[in-house]
């Protein structure tokens, strides 16, 4: 029965951590159209070297790095509820394993909820408060 709840363990931790490469991503051709257009979206004027970035190249900068280090974290706090529900399913009804599997869940998705606050924050201040829109 252990090896069968490891089995299931096992296959849940590989489908919630390979499972977002399944995901099929989405692509926006420009087609004919000039990418240094006045049309074309900023990002991906910057991406082709266009430029026009002007003074608020400094402030995107700091809102990706900040992007990337939220986005760490809520990769961090997703693992942390993959490991406690790894406890909870082998802690075999001890009261005290599952106290801790359901802390550490509760904690994980406490630090979950607080990356994606993180992330809207940082995104309403740098596109509304830095850019000026």
């Amino acid at each position: 029965m252990k090896k069968a709840r490891f089995i299931t363990a096992a296959v849940a931790l590989a489908l919630s951590v390979f499972g977002l490469s399944l995901i099929p991503t989405v692509t926006h051709a420009v087609g004919s159209t000039n990418v240094c257009d006045t049309n074309v979206p900023q990002e991906i004027k910057d991406a082709n070297g266009c430029g026009g970035g002007g003074s608020t190249d400094f402030a995107n900068v700091i809102c990706e790095i900040i992007k990337v280090v939220v986005g760490f974290m809520g990769a961090v706090a997703a693992i942390f509820v993959v490991v406690g529900g790894f406890q909870f399913m082998t802690s075999a009804g001890d009261a005290g394993k599952v106290a801790k599997a359901k802390q550490t869940i509760l904690y994980s998705l406490i630090g979950l909820i607080v990356c994606v606050l993180a992330f809207a924050i940082v995104n309403f201040v740098i596109t509304n408060i830095i850019n000026g829109n």
